[in-house]
């Protein structure tokens, strides 16, 4: 048990390529990602509030800058109501990559705002993400990005094996594009994939891309269409 009732959780992934919003940040190169977090206890049953805060990282390559670490910190508020079945997120994150130099901007901070509601045959997940200057001075950013992901209990083979599909659809926008280094404002991304969880530990393959063709991501590959494996455990 965790100071003032709450709970500290820790995890480590291992991925073949690093995707956010569908561009590979390791330039389809494997990361290894750890996280620690801690969350507080519900204010009451009657107020199912709490608050949480997480601080998680990974290894990063980008063209301009090449290998380096990407360390973010997380905080917000979580409530849960109708027996967890709904949950609404209100947070802020902080972007930082340690070593890179200061005239790239590369550090940055998005305000997020995620609901959730779990139907049983689907969990339906819908983030907004706002950020008043984004990655590389790149000024105003939204990306909204909604998720369904459904059990798959007939593929189940015993009480320690589980499996569940996902399909992620999104949209990314930012006001000086060229910075972002995207050949416009906006462009959509997708992920769609399958988790297994054996004995506590989560192992996943997904196909994930963007509209962004390989001349709109600085003649490379790192937003076209690819598979992606995951192995994670949570302790």
């Amino acid at each position: 048990m965790a100071p003032l009732g709450g709970t500290f959780t820790a995890n480590l992934t291992l991925v073949s390529d690093y995707s956010f919003g569908g561009i590979s940040q390791t330039q389809r190169q494997p990361a290894v990602q750890p996280g620690l977090g801690y969350t507080t206890a519900k204010v009451s049953e009657t107020v199912p509030l709490s608050a949480y805060l997480w601080v998680w990282g990974s290894n990063v390559n980008f063209a301009s800058s090449g290998p380096g670490v990407e360390v973010d910190l997380m905080g917000g508020l979580k409530l849960k109501a109708h027996d967890d079945r709904l949950g609404i997120d209100l947070g802020y994150l902080r972007y930082f990559y340690p070593g890179s130099p200061a005239a790239l901007s590369y550090n940055y901070g998005d305000f997020t705002l995620t609901g959730s509601y779990d139907l049983d045959v689907v969990l339906i997940n819908a983030k907004v993400r706002y950020s008043p200057n984004s990655f590389g001075n790149s000024g105003n950013a939204w990306d909204k990005r909604v998720r369904l992901t459904a059990p798959l209990p007939f593929l189940s083979l015993n009480q320690n094996i589980s499996f569940k599909a996902y399909g992620t659809l999104g949209n990314q926008w930012v006001e000086r594009y060229l910075n972002y280094g995207i050949p416009s404002n906006d462009y959509w991304y997708w992920q769609a994939g399958v988790i297994t969880s054996a004995w506590g530990i989560d192992i996943g393959v997904a196909y994930t891309g963007t509209t962004i063709d390989v001349a709109g991501c600085g003649n490379t590959t790192n937003c076209q269409g690819r598979v992606i494996m995951t192995v994670g455990k949570t302790f």
